[in-house]
C-alpha cells in the first residue's frame, strides 16, 4: 500500500502540473516592479486631493517619466459604497454589496490606466494586449497626505464589479485577464460589449493569444530550430516525467532493499540454529515450508512408582 500510495501522490502531482492555470503567475521581478508602481501611483494620486468632496473623482498627474499612465482618485464612505455602489468610475461599474476589510469609515479608490506601460509592468508571454491594463485599488482615507499605504481588501459580496473596455475591437478568442495583488493571473471570457468582471480589486485587461510564427523554410543542411515556447514546454514535460520516473525508481529500490534485509535476517537465524545443533545433541531434521530445520525426538517419561516397596 505504501508503494501504491506514493505512486498515487506522484500521479496527482503530474495531473496538477498539467492542469490549466498551473504556475500562472508573474515572475518575482515583475511582481516587485508592479507593486512598486502601485505604491508610487498611490502617492501621486493622493496629491490630486486639494479640497476633496465625497463621491467626486479627481484626476492626478503621474511622474513625468511615466508619460502615458493616467490616474484618478475618489473618496467614499464605506457604508455608502456598500449600500449604493458606484454606477460609473472611469471604466469600472461597482454594484452594491461591496465589502471593505479592515473596516474604515472612509476609503479612497485609486484608478490606474497603464497605457503603453502595460507590457512593461505586466508582461504576458504568448498573448497580445487588446486593451491597456487598468487597476482599481482601495486605501484608507484617514490621512490624505500619507504615502506607502497598504491596500484594503475590497471585495464584492453579491454581483461582480464590471470593467467596460470601450473602443476595443472585438476579436475572436479574446479573453479577460485578471492580476491580483500577489501576481496570480486568471482568465475569463469577455462578455458582450467588451466587459470583464471581477469580485476583488486588482488589475485587468483584454488579451488574445499571439499567433504562432510561421515556420522558416527548411534548408537541406540546416534542421529547423524549435521555437522558444516549444522548447520551454518540452523542458517542462521532461522535468515532470523525470521526476515521476525518479520517484518510482527510488520507491522500487527501497522495496527491494527491505525485502533483501528480511531474507538476510532469516538466513542468519537459520545459520545460528544449525550451528547450535552441530555443537549439542544430534537432532533429527524435518522440512518446514521451504527450509529444513532440526527437531528433537519425542520421548515419553517412563512411569515410576512413588513407593517401590512391595509387601
Amino acid at each position: 500500500m505504501g508503494l501504491l500510495g506514493s505512486l498515487a501522490m506522484l500521479l496527482s502531482f503530474l495531473w496538477i502540473a498539467w492542469s490549466p492555470g498551473f504556475g500562472a503567475q508573474l515572475s518575482g521581478a515583475s511582481i516587485i516592479r508592479a507593486r512598486s508602481l502601485d505604491t508610487l501611483l498611490q502617492d501621486y494620486a493622493y496629491r490630486a486631493f486639494v479640497r476633496p468632496r465625497t463621491g467626486i473623482p479627481y484626476d492626478g498627474n503621474p511622474p513625468s517619466n511615466l508619460t502615458g499612465i493616467s490616474i484618478s482618485v475618489m473618496r467614499l464612505k464605506s457604508g455608502s459604497l456598500r449600500n449604493r455602489g458606484v454606477k460609473s468610475y472611469k471604466k469600472f461599474m461597482i454594484p452594491t454589496g461591496v465589502v471593505v476589510r479592515p473596516y474604515v469609515e472612509r476609503l479612497v479608490l485609486v484608478y490606474q490606466n497603464l497605457g503603453n506601460w502595460s507590457t512593461v509592468y505586466y508582461p504576458l508571454h504568448g498573448y497580445i494586449y487588446l486593451a491597456p491594463v487598468v487597476g482599481l485599488l482601495g486605501y484608507s482615507a484617514s490621512n490624505l497626505s500619507a504615502t506607502s499605504l497598504p491596500e484594503l481588501d475590497v471585495r464584492a459580496s453579491g454581483q461582480p464589479i464590471l470593467i467596460r473596455f470601450s473602443g476595443v475591437k472585438s476579436v475572436a478568442g479574446a479573453r479577460c485577464v485578471t492580476f491580483d495583488l500577489q501576481g496570480m493571473m486568471k482568465f475569463n471570457n469577455v462578455s458582450s460589449g467588451n466587459v470583464c468582471s471581477t469580485v476583488e480589486q486588482g488589475h485587468f485587461a483584454i488579451v488574445v493569444e499571439s499567433p504562432a510564427p510561421s515556420p522558416a523554410p527548411v534548408l537541406p543542411s540546416t534542421p529547423p530550430a524549435p521555437s522558444k515556447r516549444g522548447g520551454k514546454n518540452e523542458r517542462k514535460v521532461w522535468k515532470i516525467v523525470g521526476s515521476v520516473i525518479g520517484g518510482l525508481i527510488v520507491l522500487i529500490v527501497m522495496a527491494l532493499l527491505i525485502l533483501w534485509i528480511r531474507r538476510f535476517k532469516h538466513r542468519k537465524k537459520m545459520q545460528r540454529m544449525e550451528r547450535a545443533a552441530d555443537v549439542g545433541e544430534a537432532l533429527q531434521s524435518a522440512t518446514v515450508g521451504n527450509t529444513r530445520a532440526p527437531v528433537a525426538t519425542v520421548t515419553r517419561t517412563q512411569p515410576v512408582l512413588e513407593n517401590e516397596y512391595v509387601p
